[in-house]
């Protein structure tokens, strides 16, 4: 008897003080209300508790707390079992209620003992997620009238889990849908390859690179895609994310060679983090100009398995820079160079040659006439008839230019006598093409030429040859019995 008594002492005393929360309850009410359920027709119990949400109340009503001990208390910030169960209903609330039909569902099906991650609410309004054990204890399998619950407190646990969770979602999103194309790549088989190439003891990759072109290639095959984000399958045209990563050969290919090799250079030189321009491909063969940055995951460092690229389409910024600098060199009306590239060439041929270098200068016949009677709408259609008449005659390394209102120039590197006469051939028989196409007004050029054998000589061949234009002109005119006051230009 002593021992019973003492047995019952130490299970008291190791209820009180254990660190988890321990109540005692009386589940026969339950068992009870179980049977008027099926007695009612209740088999499905989970889609009767969710038709008839108010019956969790009656499960609730249905259990007696008979005991809890101190943690419960502190748990839960109540003085005193009293007034915890003053106040159940503040405990067992909110979004508990979904859960509780796991375990009710447990034992609706027979089960002797039941577990569940549920919400409770402690009497100062704190969240407690808890994970719930109950066991119908031996010997009270037939009434149920003793069961031990256990709540196990794992808040923060879980608190840590929603941030973490959270975090990743945040950084999925950051990622899904950054304004920029966002590549992860796998690099640690092109790691292995140049750690091959040292460890066989080459030393000056570059020249290797040269030697061998073909190890880029096979670099390039060996970048596994990890993932991209939305931007980059709407800026390579791709529908999926396993059509884009099927499709990289297509998008990485010829200018993309030069460029990676010397990425390939810069990662042998131990340069982890790289930018460039380089040019891509979308899926439709359009060239993509983009401005690429590369990074190797700092955590990666050892082994290159992620490498972070962000991709910015530059595309329309170099075509408005390519604009900017045809605008630059050449005249809008014409096509041909303007003045700015003209006076850059002249001094260019005059330190470098080659010499010697054979001057035109030619004017536009009649283009002040022809903007007084017709406009100077007809008079810019001249001009570009002489633009289209000066840009057949010219190859390179020739250059053509309009260095004023009506007034043209031509530079023959490495010309001499002949060369400068062939083309004044060229331009008359041009001429003569362009007034048979184009009905009315006749195109009419006036040409002066000169040859200058040194740099020294070049500004005085560009006077010589204005002069014989202006002899010309005097001429065109002095045949049509024109009187002026000086030459019209």
């Amino acid at each position: 008897m002593s021992s019973a008594v003492s047995s019952q002492a130490d299970f008291e005393h190791m209820f009180e003080l254990a660190p988890v929360s321990l109540w005692l309850e009386d589940f026969s009410g339950v068992r009870a209300l179980f049977a008027r359920w099926r007695a009612g027709g209740v088999t499905d119990l989970a889609r009767y508790l969710r038709e008839n949400p108010e019956r969790l109340g009656d499960y609730g009503a249905a259990i007696q707390v008979l005991k809890v001990n101190r943690r419960t208390l502190e748990l839960f910030a109540a003085p005193d079992q009293a007034a915890l169960e003053a106040g159940l209903a503040q405990v067992f609330s909110g979004d508990m209620r979904e859960h509780v039909i796991a375990e009710i569902e447990q034992l609706w099906k027979g089960a002797s003992e039941f577990a569940n991650q549920t919400v409770n609410y402690a009497l100062d309004g704190r969240r407690l997620d808890v994970h719930i054990r109950g066991r119908i204890l031996p010997g009270h399998e037939e009434l149920w009238d003793r069961v031990l619950v256990s709540l196990e407190d794992n808040t923060q646990a879980l608190q840590a889990q929603r941030r973490l969770q959270a975090s990743e979602h945040y950084a999925r999103a950051l990622f899904e849908h950054s304004p920029v194309s966002l590549w992860v790549e796998d690099f640690s088989q092109v790691k292995r390859l140049l750690d091959d190439l040292r460890a066989r003891g080459i030393v000056d990759f570059k020249t290797f690179l040269k030697v061998h072109p073909e190890f880029a290639d096979q670099c390039m095959q060996e970048i596994r895609v990890i993932d991209v984000n939305q931007l980059t399958l709407q800026l390579f045209g791709a529908a999926s994310k396993d059509e884009l990563r099927a499709s990289v050969h297509r998008m990485f290919r010829d200018e993309m060679r030069e460029s990676f090799s010397e990425q390939l250079v810069d990662l042998w030189e131990g340069r982890l983090f790289q930018q460039r321009e380089v040019v891509n491909y979308n899926l439709a063969g359009d060239a993509l100009h983009i401005h690429m940055q590369f990074a190797v995951l700092h955590e990666h460092r050892h082994d290159w398995g992620m490498v972070l690229l962000s991709l910015v389409d530059i595309t329309a910024r170099k075509k408005a820079e390519a604009y900017l600098e045809y605008l630059g060199k050449h005249d809008v009306l014409t096509g041909l160079r303007n003045r700015a590239f003209y006076a850059e060439e002249l001094a260019r041929l005059s330190r470098k040659g080659p010499l010697p270098v054979g001057v035109l200068v030619i004017d536009l016949n009649g283009l002040k006439a022809l903007n007084d009677e017709l406009g100077h709408a007809a008079g810019d259609a001249m001009l570009r008839r002489a633009g289209e008449v000066l840009a057949k005659a010219v190859d390179q390394p020739a250059c053509t230019a309009r260095t004023g209102g009506d007034e043209f120039s031509i530079l023959l590197p490495g010309g001499d006598e002949r060369a400068l006469q062939a083309m004044v051939e060229r331009l008359q028989s041009l001429q003569e093409m362009n007034n048979q196409f184009y009905p009315g007004r006749a195109l009419s050029l006036a040409i002066g030429t000169a040859l200058a054998h040194t740099g020294e000589q070049l500004e005085a061949a560009v006077q010589h040859a204005d002069q014989a234009m202006y002899a010309q002109k005097a001429r065109y005119y002095a045949n049509r019995g024109q009187e002026r006051r000086g030459i019209a230009r």
